[in-house]
């Protein structure tokens, strides 16, 4: 018994410092080339539109365990369709993409082709869209930081 209240606090504590990923912390590692990085998939309307589609499969087989089917979050996971989401610039969002954020329990994602990985930033991009999407995407990262969930 007093086993099982040892392991149920370590679990607490894991989530709990697991959750603190949702302080934008990373954003302060990306470079300025990276921020600028422009997703090549969105020159053309019908390549944009199949990147969407193509994205939610990846994300529904990739991230939905823990994002959540809907991008709210799951599992005290941060969600995707956040205010510091539609901020970030898709180099902001392809960049975490590779490199995750292992400290707070995202793994990175070099592992899928890049075509895959952008496709992903179009479809978080396109769950995103709204007038706030629409804000400047050139925000610094220190702006992003502070982006509420």
């Amino acid at each position: 018994m007093k086993t099982r209240r040892l392991l149920g606090a370590g679990f607490a504590l894991l989530s709990a410092a697991l959750l603190m990923g949702a302080d934008g912390a990373w954003l302060d590692r990306i470079s300025p080339r990276d921020h600028a990085r422009v997703n090549p998939l969105i020159r053309d309307a019908q390549v944009k539109h199949d990147a969407v589609g193509a994205g939610a499969q990846v994300y529904r087989a990739e991230c939905a365990k823990c994002h959540g089917e809907d991008g709210r979050g799951l599992h005290g996971r941060p969600a995707v369709i956040s205010r510091r989401v539609s901020l970030a610039s898709d180099g902001d969002l392809f960049w975490l993409m590779n490199n995750g954020v292992p400290w707070k329990g995202m793994p990175p994602w070099m592992m899928l082709p890049e075509k895959e990985r952008w496709q992903l930033v179009t479809y978080l991009r396109s769950l995103n869209e709204t007038p706030l999407a629409a804000a400047d995407g050139n925000a610094s990262p220190s702006q992003l930081k502070g982006a509420s969930r």
